[in-house]
């Protein structure tokens, strides 16, 4: 990839003169008259399909706008007929505020014309008596030990309860796992919960490894002695219970594999042109690639430009920041140009898309067209 393509920074500035022009909004009479003009967006500006593979996963700080690329790349896929689940695993729930559509806990048909599924992931509902069988139990735990485990109580009994911390990220990957198998859908579009929780997520494929073993090697330390234990144990128990929890692992492996395949699986990191957000971005690439986990985009969110610079839409409801007079705009450009100046060893090698900052807040599929044309350009 040459210099030019990994230096957005002045693509941007060539939008200077038109975020500045005459027909920018400089005055509070324009600006609400802009707000009173309803967004109408040619159907054709919304792209049908999209270039991605199986597995499409937006992650990033908090609040970067993770919800809105999914939703949007989601409509865009289905678009051609492609089967698209779009599945959140953000306690925050906020894919339904995006799409305007009460998503339930299960993937569900949000559209009847376009082959469209959404779920949003409910951690407590997911965990109410364990995580991770297919009952919702954690696979034979405390049969696993033995009548060692029974002794120890609940705690040890089921360790990845609700009560232990990650308990969401363990009750995310046991329904990732389900999905990514589902036969139903051709593409999964993954909205993640900000990054420390995705980090914890993609760590527990190493946590359950460490924690079969152990248990492995509690129960050959402690073989020679259940005999002489009161409270017993059931031998048969305790290898079904040992034989889910290998199974899990394998399949915990498996998504593993899947999420390091870039032929299977493009990692999307969203940030916005501010430093602490470049900063946590920064963060992210780095704790990616130690797990082999190849990112191809980096979506750059909410940059001060106009909206026909990223993308071939009719933009006469677009309201453009006014750089000559206004003093808010100025100051808020300068910040975003300093984030973009420092973000270029994180657009280095990866494929940069950048979507405009809206007056409007982006919710329903109008606008989530509009942003998906900016993604797909």
């Amino acid at each position: 990839m040459s210099d030019i393509d990994v230096e957005p920074v002045e693509s941007v500035d060539e939008a200077d003169e038109s975020v500045g022009s005459d027909e920018s909004v400089g005055s509070d009479e324009s600006a609400a008259g802009a707000a009173d003009e309803a967004v109408t967006v040619d159907d054709a500006s919304v792209p049908t399909g999209v270039d991605a593979p199986e597995y499409v996963l937006y992650g990033g700080k908090g609040g970067v706008g993770k919800t809105t690329m999914a939703a949007a790349t989601g409509l865009a896929s289905a678009r051609d007929g492609t089967a698209t689940l779009v599945v959140s695993t953000d306690p925050a729930h906020s894919l339904s505020d995006t799409l305007e559509h009460d998503i339930p806990a299960d993937p569900a048909r949000i559209r009847e014309d376009i082959p469209f599924y959404a779920a949003e992931i409910d951690p407590e509902a997911a965990l109410e008596g364990g995580p991770f069988t297919e009952d919702g139990g954690v696979g034979g735990m405390g049969g696993a030990l033995g009548g060692l485990g029974d002794a120890m109580g609940e705690e040890m009994v089921d360790p990845l309860g609700g009560s232990m911390p990650g308990a969401d990220e363990a009750a995310a990957i046991r329904l990732l796992i389900e999905y990514v198998d589902d036969p139903r859908f051709d593409r999964v579009v993954v909205d993640t919960a900000p990054t420390g929780h995705t980090l914890r997520l993609l760590e527990l494929p190493d946590v359950m490894d460490s924690m079969v073993g152990k248990i492995i090697a509690v129960r050959e330390r402690m073989s020679g002695m259940m005999d002489s234990i009161p409270f017993g144990g059931d031998d048969a128990d305790a290898e079904a219970g040992m034989d889910d929890l290998r199974a899990l692992s394998d399949r915990v492996e498996r998504l593993r594999e899947l999420l390091q395949d870039p032929t299977r699986t493009d990692f999307r990191v969203v940030m916005v042109p501010e430093e602490l957000s470049v900063r946590e971005s920064e963060r992210l690439l780095a704790r990616l690639a130690e797990f082999d986990i190849p990112v191809s985009t980096v979506v750059v969110n909410r940059v001060m430009q106009d909206l026909t610079d990223v993308a071939d839409v009719d933009a006469d409801w677009f309201v453009t920041p006014d750089l000559d007079d206004c003093e808010f705009c100025q100051r808020r450009w300068e910040v975003q140009r300093s984030a973009l100046a420092r973000s270029q060893e994180i657009f280095r090698g990866h494929r940069v898309r950048r979507v405009p900052l809206f007056a409007d807040e982006v919710r329903g599929e109008e606008l989530l067209g509009v942003v998906a044309a900016c993604l797909e350009e």
